[in-house]
């Protein structure tokens, strides 16, 4: 159930990330609902990853974290924000979720 929730948390992020992306380009009252999905995302994604570290390792959480965010981010930003999907983006795109696969096997909880 934790990694669940791990997963949840970090789908939050890659939400408030995507939020803060638009908002920078938002205005008026399209700029204020981007900003309170970010703060609804952010506080969500945190909630999750404090309840998924009750019984996941500190590290190995925050780790997963940080690096599913970080993956479904480059992701989004290559399909939504139109940034650059070049090789060496995508190699180390790949290495970093071969790196959080590792993370889940190694790990217990």
């Amino acid at each position: 159930m934790s990694w669940t929730i791990l997963i949840l948390a970090s789908l939050f992020e890659i939400g408030f990330a995507t939020c803060l992306g638009k908002l920078r380009t938002a205005s008026g009252a399209a700029a204020t609902g981007w900003f309170i999905g970010f703060v609804v995302c952010l506080v969500i994604s945190v909630y999750l990853l404090y309840k998924a570290t009750k019984t996941l390792p500190l590290g190995t959480a925050y780790a997963v974290w940080t690096g599913m965010g970080a993956a479904g981010i480059v992701i989004i930003g290559v399909f939504v924000f139109k940034e650059p999907a070049t090789f060496w983006r995508m190699f180390f795109l790949t290495t970093l979720i071969a790196s959080i696969v590792g993370l889940k096997l190694v790990s217990q909880g």
